[in-house]
């Protein structure tokens, strides 16, 4: 990622980076619930390689993908040599609010978020913390 010092301020790039910390943290902490909960029904997981085959290529951890592609998003936005717009930023913004909602009766990621939000309470953390900072106000 390129540094901020190379760029004038720019809040919708400020803002879009600090939601990037905090769904990198999510992200690992699920990561590590999901790899907990694989191997208590698969065995131990081998190695690191062949954890990051399963997050990749395994069924299980698919539902990880939609923070990947939205932690992706927010890189190629604020890796931009153009300044980031504010659109760009509210959009992402809104993705994640969208995606973020656990639903005990849902299904695919909602469902599967609100399920680890139930078995973890350090997940619960982040999530609110996730949650404060996606309801500041939109970037003008």
């Amino acid at each position: 990622m390129s540094s901020s010092t190379d760029r004038s301020p720019n809040p919708a790039r400020k803002r879009l980076l600090e939601l990037h910390g905090v769904l990198l943290r999510l992200h690992k902490e699920l990561l590590d619930a999901e790899r907990v909960a694989y191997e208590q029904i698969h065995g131990r997981i081998a190695s690191s390689g062949a954890f990051l085959q399963l997050v990749i290529h395994d069924a299980w951890f698919a539902w990880l993908r939609a923070i990947s592609e939205l932690i992706v998003q927010i890189d190629e936005v604020t890796d931009a040599k153009e300044p980031v717009k504010p659109g760009d930023a509210n959009r992402i913004l809104e993705q994640t609010r969208r995606l973020l909602v656990p639903d005990e009766d849902g299904e695919g990621f909602a469902k599967r978020y609100h399920d680890v939000l139930q078995r973890d309470p350090g997940i619960g953390i982040h999530h609110v913390e996730t949650l404060r900072l996606l309801h500041g106000d939109v970037v003008e």
